[in-house]
């Protein structure tokens, strides 16, 4: 039987260290808005360029690890994000500092399309598993980023930024250590499974691709939507104090960082169709529940089923991804990991002028309309050839 590989743990750490540096820049935003004479909107550019340059190239230098391998590209990401970080205690310069917000951005899009297709290429039978794994990572990087960030500008002193390049660097050098091996087994395995004829000749289904597209970027607006304003329909609709929001918000990560790891085991065992589905027909409800209940108590109670559908289904999408797309692995996991999240940041300033215009409240409604096109979707959703197992092997890999 094909076991867990560890290896995978360490492209997980690889994930923390990228997303702890790109989640360190909004938490040292309110630091340069004093030290610079920065603005609201110069401090949002800085997140707009960051996130945009990382999403977008992700898939395009996804599509280009497709053609010509480039394994060094997943260290060299770690490094660019932590140095992105470390020189912002030198920078005074608004140029600079977004060159540097950019740097970030692109040490992300180097690293996540190339991680993910090595984390596939090692995971066997436990691509669920894996990549929830993996994930996890990401979700803890954005969780100690800003928390490490502002105890260095606000409580210690800001030259300790210099410590994400420390660690990135020690990270990468470990990583750019073990690739040679970890590129000749990922080739040793595949060429094993083809000779078993356990692997069928990759192909494109793009048609697929598309409608899993489709509940990508509901799923982003569900994410993104609700980091933007559940705090503040919170506050402003149910009463509650700018701690309560926040706490909200560190329930909703938190439990997501355990569902992203546990909702990969399950799609191992249940199929990443079904996961998938199953979070859309949770969501649904869980959303309108959300902003309708009318009670703060009661949204802190539907919380863990707004969890569940926004983090259950995300390896099951990144697996599902790369196998429609088996040519264009890297490709599949750029857009999977990248651009369909920039999608819920663009929809989030037109939920906020709605919001505007005719309340937080009625402005929300958009989230439990956009799972019920989500779950509909989701049944036109095929499971590829090459992840139909008999239960028997899902049950002893």
């Amino acid at each position: 039987m094909h076991r867990f590989d560890p290896r995978i743990y360490l492209f997980t750490v690889g994930h923390f260290a990228i997303d702890w540096a790109q989640g360190a820049l909004p938490a040292l935003l309110p630091y340069f808005i004093a030290t610079c004479q920065m603005n609201y909107q110069d401090a949002g550019t800085l997140i707009f360029a960051n996130l945009v340059f990382s999403s977008i190239l992700q898939p395009v230098l996804g599509y280009y690890a497709d053609r010509v391998a480039r394994p060094w590209f997943a260290p060299l990401g770690i490094v660019l994000s932590g140095a992105s970080i470390a020189v912002l205690p030198f920078v005074t310069d608004y140029g600079v500092l977004f060159l540097c917000a950019m740097a970030g951005g692109l040490g992300s899009a180097l690293y996540h399309p190339e991680g993910a297709r090595m984390v596939n290429g090692l995971a066997g039978a436990h691509k669920g598993k894996a990549l929830g794994t993996f994930s996890v990572g990401g979700n803890g990087g954005f969780a100690a980023g800003p928390m490490f960030a502002g105890f260095c500008a606000y409580v210690a002193d800001i030259h300790g930024l210099l410590f994400y390049a420390v660690f990135n660097i020690a990270v990468a050098l470990l990583l750019l250590h073990r690739m040679p091996a970890i590129q000749r087994d990922i080739a040793a395995q595949s060429r094993a499974a083809e000779a078993k004829g356990q692997v069928a000749a990759a192909k494109n289904d793009w048609a697929s691709f598309g409608k899993l597209t489709v509940l990508i970027f509901a799923r982003s607006i569900g994410f993104d939507v609700c980091n933007a304003f559940l705090p503040l329909y919170l506050i402003s609709v149910l009463g509650a104090t700018a701690a309560t929001g926040s706490l909200a918000l560190t329930i909703l990560f938190g439990l997501g960082a355990v569902i992203t790891y546990f909702g990969g085991i399950l799609a191992d065992r249940l199929g990443y169709v079904r996961i998938l589905r199953i979070a859309f027909l949770v969501m649904a409800p869980a959303m309108f529940l959300l902003v309708n209940s009318g009670s703060l108590n009661l949204v802190l109670l539907f919380l863990p089923l707004v969890a569940f559908a926004l983090f259950a289904p995300y390896s099951s999408a990144v697996v599902l991804g790369q196998t429609y797309l088996g040519k264009n692995i890297g490709f599949a996991s750029g857009v999977t990991l990248g651009l369909t999240t920039t999608f819920g940041g663009l929809v989030t300033p037109l939920i906020g002028r709605a919001a505007d215009q005719v309340g937080i409240g009625e402005a929300l409604q958009v989230l439990w309309i956009v799972a019920i096109i989500g779950a509909v979707c989701s049944f036109a959703l095929r499971t590829p050839e090459a992840l139909k197992q008999p239960e028997t092997a899902r049950e002893g890999a």
